[in-house]
């Protein structure tokens, strides 16, 4: 079964998990099927139209899935799908 790892930031919303095994064909079900297994995560992760947020990257093994075919990437069950959240920031100067 493929596991998606969360970020320390989102882990409150997930019973302090790291790691939650999902299932799904491919991404799009995949993340479904955390939301069902966590729903507080959906506001965090989706906007109201139910598009994934900006912010929320996603990376399958070392790539990102935008890169690929977005949500609808295929998943195999050894995947390991990484949920890795833009930061903002810089100097001023």
């Amino acid at each position: 079964m493929p596991v998606l790892k969360l970020p320390t930031p989102l882990r409150p919303y997930a019973d302090g998990q790291s790691a939650i095994e999902v299932q799904g064909q491919n991404i799009a079900e995949a993340l479904n099927d955390l939301i069902r297994q966590y729903p507080s995560l959906q506001k965090h992760l989706f906007s109201d139209a139910g598009t994934l947020r900006p912010f929320v990257n996603l990376f399958l093994g070392e790539e990102d899935v935008r890169h690929m075919q977005g949500v609808e990437t295929e998943l195999k069950a050894d995947d390991v799908l990484r949920i890795i959240p833009s930061i903002a920031g810089g100097i001023n100067g």
